[in-house]
């Protein structure tokens, strides 16, 4: 079989994506940077936390208004772009081929209307995570680094994600995002209206594949970039790669392991 140049319209997707990438994992690196700066000196001088300027750094002891309540809201929808977007753009990208054998020809408008709905539902996510955290850090339940700060509750949270990763519903919405083309084939719509639709139907499947593993950054830090960038590897993995199912129920039985030593360790302690 020979090469084939890709579509103009394919490189125009495939650079987009790229370019949205960048831009979050460079705001989640400099973001993530700050954080430990003030949670050094936070932890060196904890009178700063009441520093108007420090209310503004997301420390888990301030009050939650609404500047800081934004800034949280950013920081969860770029997290989700720069660890979602990966794993959803060979589906993009198919979406990109299907379209420009439309008889109307290819359409960057549709294809971009799939993407924000796929998006749209990380989003939703990201405001959810974003109350979690709020009401975790009310309950005095957050370290300086956004961590959970009870080691029995960040074990039970470890061992609830294990258990999900062995259920019926996480097999299902796996599978989905496993076989990007029969989805399209089965669920294709006219429009920009069904380009939306589409996209949120393929996030939602999306989110119940995955949004367990995304709580996991409570119990680890909600900013640790290590962290982040393993569970994006970790769904690269189980969506693209050959034994996803495998490697789903081999994750789950590690991460419930690990949540129940971290529930013994809090229980002798």
């Amino acid at each position: 079989m020979s090469w084939q140049r890709p579509a103009r319209d394919q490189l125009i997707v495939l650079a987009s994506i790229a370019g949205i990438l960048a831009l979050a994992w460079i705001y989640l690196v400099e973001t993530a940077q700050d954080m430990t700066e003030m949670a050094e000196m936070l932890d060196v001088m904890p009178e700063m936390a009441g520093m108007p300027g420090m209310a503004m750094m997301m420390t888990p002891q301030s009050a939650f208004g609404a500047p800081q309540l934004i800034l949280n809201a950013t920081m969860w929808v770029m997290m989700m772009l720069g660890m979602m977007l990966p794993s959803a753009a060979p589906l993009i990208l198919l979406f990109a081929a299907v379209e420009r054998r439309q008889p109307a020809g290819p359409s960057l408008y549709r294809t971009a209307v799939f993407t924000a709905g796929y998006l749209l539902v990380w989003s939703g996510f990201a405001v959810a995570a974003t109350t979690a955290q709020a009401f975790l850090a009310k309950m005095s339940l957050l370290a300086n680094d956004m961590s959970i700060s009870n080691a029995l509750l960040g074990g039970i949270l470890f061992v609830a994600a294990g258990i999900y990763e062995w259920s019926p519903l996480k097999r299902r919405c796996l599978t989905h995002c496993q076989s990007p083309m029969a989805f399209l084939l089965g669920r294709w719509q006219p429009g920009a209206l069904g380009a939306l639709l589409m996209g949120v139907e393929h996030g939602v499947y999306c989110l119940g594949c995955c949004w367990v593993l995304m709580l996991l950054l409570f119990a680890v830090g909600v900013m640790n970039l290590l962290w982040v960038a393993a569970l994006t590897v970790l769904v690269l993995l189980q969506k693209l790669a050959p034994g996803g199912m495998i490697s789903a129920a081999a994750t789950g039985a590690v991460m419930a392991l690990f949540g129940l030593f971290l529930i013994g360790q809090a229980l002798v302690s």
